[in-house]
Parts: structure tokens; C-alpha cells; sequence
């Protein structure tokens, strides 16, 4: 399969018979380099309800009939809206025909703010462990450090971690790192930073720290073999 890395917190994954977008904000993300009006994806997975997240979603979906899988009260929210969703949430796992899911905790909020300031709660937030032939990738979602990190490492055989480093909202470096080591994964690949002044971080400066496993800082539009 190949992974490839889109700004922020988007994530493809490409199988022989899926496409995969993880977290797909698009519009409004000048680091991205993907077009909402002809990206396609069988399948959206959504790590929280926050717009620079949910992003395009409802335009791929209705566009591809993509299956989003997300959070109860996210896939209600969306569901709402007659996309195809399927509910889950922190703990569970399901089967699904291109690779298992699994939901994981993340501390941080969940909520979409409508075009017209509107709040809508979607939930709690959390990462996920998305295992497709026998390779398993983590996208930890928006997420300060906790210590339950290290369980999550101890209990899967992580080969690509994606961690947010930017600070204010989420980890910043210094706790980003010590992620990295309670999550144990083979590559370690910075993500939510640079999109806004306030999380402008240096990826390179990142990955020349990481001590467990190898750090991989991907530029826009990279892709790696899994």
C-alpha cells in the first residue's frame, strides 16, 4: 500500500482496491495539495468533529458514496445529513472489507462550528489504528500527551505513527517525543503544524530528535511504500 501525506493532519492510503482519507481538511488549507473536487476516497475516516478535520468530507462523500467511519456522535451528526456513516467509538474495533479500526483516546475537544457560528458536539476525540495487511498505522488524532500512550504502544505493532507536534492545540515537540518513544513505531511522521501561525513548528528539526524508531518529516504530496 502506499501512504501519503497532504498537510496538516491528511492522510491517503492507497491499497490495490481502496482509497482511504484520513481527517481530509482540504479547503482552507493552503498546505494541501489535493483538490475537493476530484480527490476520491471509498472511505473517510474522522478523528474529531473540529472543521480543520472534518474539512471536505461532506463534498468527497456525496461525490465518491464514501463510507465515513467516525466517532458516535460525529457519524450521527454527519449521518444527518444522508451521508453513509458507520458509528463507532473509543475502545472498539470493526472489521471492515479494506482493513480493521480501531478507535483510540486522544485529549482534546470535538465540535463543528457551522457556516453560521453555530456550535454542534460531536463527541469525544480520538486517534486511530487503521491495520490493513498486516500493517498497522496510527494517526493519533489532535492529542496532548498521556500516559496511556505507552499502553497504546505496548499492546500494537505500530510500522507509521502519525504525531501532531504544532503546540497550542495539541502536543508540542518536546512532548511529541516522548510520545514517540511510549508509542514505539517504526516511522514517525510529524503532522499538525505550519497550517497556522500559531503552530509553526520545524518537522526537520522534529525527526533529528526522535530516538524511537525513525523520523520521517514528509513534504506535501510525499507517498511511502508500506
Amino acid at each position: 500500500m502506499k501512504v501519503s501525506y497532504h498537510g496538516h493532519s491528511v492522510v491517503r492510503v492507497k491499497t490495490q482496491k481502496h482509497t482511504i482519507l484520513i481527517d481530509p481538511f482540504i479547503t482552507g488549507n493552503e498546505g494541501c495539495d489535493l483538490d475537493p473536487g476530484s480527490v476520491e476516497a471509498d472511505v473517510i475516516l474522522l478523528t474529531h468533529g473540529h472543521n480543520d478535520h472534518v474539512g471536505d468530507t461532506e463534498e468527497i462523500a456525496k461525490r465518491n458514496d464514501s463510507l465515513i467511519v467516525a466517532p458516535n456522535e460525529l457519524a450521527d451528526y454527519l449521518g444527518n445529513k444522508g451521508l453513509d456513516t458507520h458509528n463507532m467509538h473509543i475502545g472498539g474495533a470493526h472489521e471492515f472489507d479494506f482493513g480493521k479500526v480501531k478507535y483510540t483516546q486522544a485529549f482534546h475537544g470535538s465540535s463543528f462550528t457551522e457556516q453560521d457560528g453555530t456550535i454542534i458536539y460531536t463527541g469525544m476525540p480520538a486517534g486511530i489504528l487503521l491495520t490493513i495487511d498486516g500493517k498497522t498505522i496510527y494517526h493519533a488524532g489532535d492529542t496532548g500527551l498521556f500516559s496511556d500512550l505507552k499502553l497504546i504502544g505496548d499492546m500494537n505493532d505500530i510500522d507509521m505513527a502519525f504525531v501532531p507536534i504544532g503546540d497550542n492545540f495539541t502536543m508540542g515537540p518536546d512532548d511529541a517525543l516522548v510520545a514517540t518513544d511510549w508509542i514505539n513505531a517504526k516511522t514517525v511522521v510529524p503532522v499538525h503544524y505550519n497550517t497556522f501561525p500559531v503552530i509553526e513548528q520545524d518537522p526537520e528539526e522534529f525527526v533529528s530528535r526522535v530516538k524511537t524508531g525513525d523520523g520521517l518529516a514528509m513534504k506535501i504530496g510525499d507517498a511511502v511504500d508500506l
